[in-house]
């Protein structure tokens, strides 16, 4: 009895060791990013005292005040991103910004199919492939990949690279997923942009990780398609705990989902209350729904002519942005004036921005906006926060005040305002507007914007596989947004893994070995761990303490530590 109890206190004490070194490259990780309060990531402290920080608060500088900024400093001041200018009302396309993607291969029609079929056919193949779990089909997809890679396409190189990152019919090598991510980030593919700058991030290297998020921070800012806000990015956990997630599920399942199909009954009635909601849900994507803003202005001007007020605001934004229409800002400044008397608050920012512009009024007007913009604010609105805050920092309609720009912008950002997240990102990594440079948090402020991008799609994608029960595709998926950095994509996929033990995985030379799945699911949810997911970290103890995965940690240039119990 006592050797029995010695030998589970050792088990104890092993697994707590390894949790301990598994531990520490997360809290190298949480030493320099944001800090979590329960559900809020809290990002800055506006105290007026800096001694004693413990909530991850950037330290500004003694020369806070605009007036202590050196004036060749002022001028850098404008990110890289700019909505307030006179370039960026057009929209771009997830084609231009996101090339190559897998949720464009797959989408049918295809604009892949008349560019390069033979790349499009390979992913295809591939994705069928891990569905069927038919290794000698992923052999042939790969085949067709390496040979679209060895001829300088980018988008192969960048799939090659995460499927030797993954250990998918290849063998697992960073090395060469690495250097494929690196070839294909030059070839313009923008996923493996995303992948580097994580394994940058994870690895500190806050230089690098900055260089390639701020870049794709901006794309990201490029792909948002209202004035108000970025476009609606629902990451959703398939599992709470070891059980997977079916109220949450059920909800996401589209125009399928028996209620949005109720919902759309009563609309059809004429209920007005419904007839919103309904175009709401069109208007935002929401719940799995695929945006269209035709859809949503017919329900939306349907509930108008009901007596309803509410969409008063979004039809504003539809005529101003031109989705489905023809753009006419006169119309937009109509409709957001009318939303405006029904306290509609944020209906104010589109007046402003309008004046900002110069567009549907008697020419541009910082001032006018100013006001707009300042009563949004007032008003509680996250929006008016970070329009004032862009007016203090660009000094439009005000006299320049840095100190007040960012006490608006770190305001809105703690409020996880995406826009706002990004300028305050862009002065800390160049030390702007009385900001002390600070890559790390710079770095961290980055990858929270950068996962707002068309990239993110593919986590839309991959849900969608999984509830039409393509558990193999929907694997494939989230394995590749783990690659990128997503905490939920890495979670979804080590807890397929575990879940589905059989016919879903592929490894590096066929269905994947019991250790192989192990491994792959411990690889996963550690990525996880290290990114605050609680879950994830009771499962690594769960599994040292079991022995139920090979280990290998890397603690140094020169130590590796391999242990396995059957």
């Amino acid at each position: 009895m006592g050797r029995v109890r010695w030998r589970r206190g050792r088990g104890i004490t092993y697994a707590l060791a390894f949790i301990v070194v598994l531990s520490l490259p997360a809290f190298y990780v949480a030493a320099s990013a944001p800090k979590k309060a329960g559900a809020k990531i809290v990002l800055f402290s506006m105290s007026e005292s800096d001694e004693g920080r413990e909530d991850g608060s950037v330290y500004e500088s003694e020369d806070s005040a605009s007036e202590n900024v050196p004036a060749e400093v002022e001028e850098e001041a404008t990110p890289a991103w700019d909505e307030f200018s006179d370039g960026h009302d057009s929209q771009r396309s997830d084609e231009d910004l996101d090339p190559g993607s897998w949720s464009q291969v797959l989408e049918q029609p295809s604009i892949w199919d008349s560019r390069n079929p033979r790349f499009a056919s390979g992913i295809r193949k591939m994705v069928e492939a891990v569905n069927e779990e038919d290794p000698r089909m992923l052999n042939e997809a790969i085949q067709v990949l390496q040979d679209e890679a060895d001829n300088g396409n980018a988008h192969a190189q960048s799939t090659l690279g995460s499927l030797h990152w993954m250990a998918c019919g290849v063998p697992h090598s960073d090395a060469k997923a690495y250097l494929y991510h690196e070839f294909a980030k030059e070839g313009g593919n923008a996923q493996s942009k995303m992948a580097l700058a994580y394994r940058y991030y994870r690895n500190q290297e806050h230089e690098k990780a900055v260089k390639l998020y701020s870049e794709l921070a901006a794309t990201t800012m490029a792909s948002f398609l209202s004035s108000r806000e970025g476009p609606l990015l629902e990451n959703v956990r398939l599992n709470y705990g070891l059980e997977e997630s079916k109220d949450v599920l059920k909800r996401f399942r589209g125009e399928e989902d028996d209620d949005f199909q109720f919902l759309e009954y009563q609309a059809r009635k004429g209920h007005p209350d419904f007839m919103f909601q309904l175009g709401a849900f069109f208007y935002y994507g929401l719940r799995g729904v695929r945006r269209d803003h035709s859809k949503a202005l017919f329900w939306l001007l349907k509930a108008v002519e009901k007596g309803e007020t509410r969409p008063f605001e979004l039809i504003g934004e539809i005529y101003a942005r031109g989705y489905g229409v023809e753009r006419n800002y006169t119309k937009a400044l109509e409709w957001f004036k009318a939303a405006a008397e029904r306290k509609q608050y944020s209906a104010l920012n589109g007046i402003g921005f309008l004046y900002i512009k110069g567009h549907g009024v008697d020419g541009k007007n910082h001032t006018k906006a100013k006001e707009y913009f300042q009563r949004a604010a007032e008003a509680g609105n996250i929006d008016g926060f970070y329009n004032l805050g862009i007016l203090y920092l660009k000094g439009l309609g005000v006299e320049k005040d840095y100190a007040r720009a960012r006490e608006l912008l770190v305001d809105a950002a703690n409020r996880q305002h995406p826009k706002a997240r990004y300028h305050l990102a862009n002065m800390l990594h160049k030390g702007l507007a009385g900001m002390t440079k600070d890559l790390a948090h710079a770095a961290a402020l980055y990858k929270l914007v950068a996962e707002r991008g068309p990239w993110g799609r593919l986590m839309r994608q991959a849900l969608d596989f999984y509830i039409k029960g393509h558990v193999g595709k929907a694997l494939l998926l989230y394995s590749r947004t783990a690659e990128l950095g997503y905490e939920v994509g890495q979670s979804n996929a080590a807890w397929l893994l575990e879940k589905y033990r059989g016919g879903i995985c592929l490894g590096s030379s066929g269905v994947c070995t019991t250790e192989e799945r192990h491994q792959r699911a411990h690889n996963l949810w550690r990525h996880a761990s290290e990114q605050g997911n609680e879950h994830a970290s009771l499962l690594l103890g769960d599994a040292y303490y079991y022995g139920r995965v090979c280990v290998q940690l890397i603690l140094s240039s020169c130590l590796c530590i391999s242990w396995f119990t059957s």
